[in-house]
């Protein structure tokens, strides 16, 4: 019996270890980036033009000035961030200009105090970090040019100045060109803008604070756009659980109706009575003539007078928009939040009078399909 628990535990344990290893080798796999082919052109066209206008720039500078080098290789880096994804916070001016001068100069600072490359270079990336942490301007080639000066064990400050500040100036230049004239804002938008949270968000800024404090690390995103991403989100899973309902799905059937000769007394002792605060008005066919309201009985009605009430119904009665029951639900929302609509008819191909869609009804709907997203 010990044997063959053995032996049955073995298969199954090798099982989950495979498992556990396939998982880990699947998290080493890219994703895919979900950029089309005109944007991956645009972006490594504008990194190739980016540099050349750097490299070009720096090498008449620097042969007519006699300096050298007139580029570094850091410049590649940041023109793969300011190029290929300029709303990043790390791809931004100050931050490409700020991050590569300042790590350089902190790079230059450890070579004059360390003597040791490797370990030169190992305390210059990071404090360089600190620094740009610091100074609000991280960028990753950044810490690439604090390595490079402590790997060549450059002790000149002038380094810093020329090439890296040049090249970093001039990618930048080029960068706002080039991104302004394919379409892409740069430099992009990053400090949070106090704006009051978009209709049928569930979430507000203040939601989206607490989250990023809770999470914690450093995200290549505006807080801004993740704003406006996540709202997009939700506003997307919103249509498609909404978009599937129809008027039929959530309308009140056999409404509460009279007829368009009746008197006026009737329709409000029906409306009393039934404890409705709308009426659907319908022709002997049962189809609808228009409505009435409360609000239609308090402002054209003189209920005290009972002579000619009769004939009254008439000027109460109004017209008003229908849906037909296979109409989706989500196109009767701009009606009920900005038509000032509180009750619509719903009919059927016929023109016949089915049901009646309220704003309860509406409200309903929405929160279910609230509830079932959010679960």
């Amino acid at each position: 019996p010990p044997q063959t628990s053995v032996s049955s535990a073995t298969p199954a344990a090798a099982a989950q270890s495979a498992s556990r290893l396939r998982a880990w080798l699947a998290r080493l796999w890219p994703a895919p980036v979900r950029v089309d082919s005109k944007e991956r052109i645009r972006a490594f066209v504008g990194a190739a033009v980016g540099v050349a206008v750097a490299g070009l720039v720096c090498r008449w500078l620097g042969g007519f000035f006699h300096f050298d080098p007139w580029l570094v290789a850091p410049i590649g880096a940041s023109a793969v961030l300011v190029f290929a994804v300029p709303a990043s916070p790390l791809a931004q001016p100050w931050a490409v200009v700020g991050g590569n001068t300042v790590s350089a100069l902190v790079g230059i600072a450890c070579v004059l105090a360390i003597p040791d490359p490797a370990l030169a270079g190992a305390v210059a990336v990071g404090l360089a970090i600190a620094a740009m942490f610091q100074l609000r301007c991280l960028h990753p080639p950044g810490g690439a040019s604090a390595l490079l000066v402590a790997l060549t064990h450059t002790g000149d400050f002038h380094f810093a100045a020329f090439p890296v500040l040049a090249n970093s100036i001039l990618l930048v230049a080029a960068g706002m060109a080039y991104n302004s004239l394919t379409g892409r804002a740069y430099p992009h938008t990053q400090a949070p803008a106090a704006t009051p949270p978009k209709p049928g968000s569930r979430f507000t800024e203040a939601d989206l604070d607490t989250a990023l404090a809770r999470y914690n690390q450093v995200l290549d995103i505006s807080r801004d756009d993740l704003a406006a991403l996540l709202y997009d989100a939700e506003m997307a899973a919103y249509g498609r659980n909404l978009g599937s309902l129809r008027c039929s799905d959530v309308m009140s059937r056999e409404p509460v109706v009279v007829e368009f000769g009746a008197s006026l007394e009737e329709a409000w002792a029906l409306m009393r009575q039934r404890r409705i605060k709308a009426l659907p008005v319908v022709d002997r066919a049962r189809r609808i003539v228009g409505i009435v309201t409360v609000a239609d009985f308090m402002r054209n009605a003189d209920l005290d007078r009972h002579e000619g009430i009769g004939e009254r119904l008439r000027a109460v009665v109004r017209r008003m928009g229908v849906a037909s029951a296979d109409r989706p639900l989500v196109d009767l929302i701009p009606l009920f939040s900005e038509g000032g609509h509180h009750h619509l008819p719903i009919i059927d191909h016929e023109q016949r009078l089915v049901g009646i869609i309220t704003q309860t009804d509406l409200v309903r709907a929405l929160y279910r399909t609230v509830v079932g997203s959010a679960g």
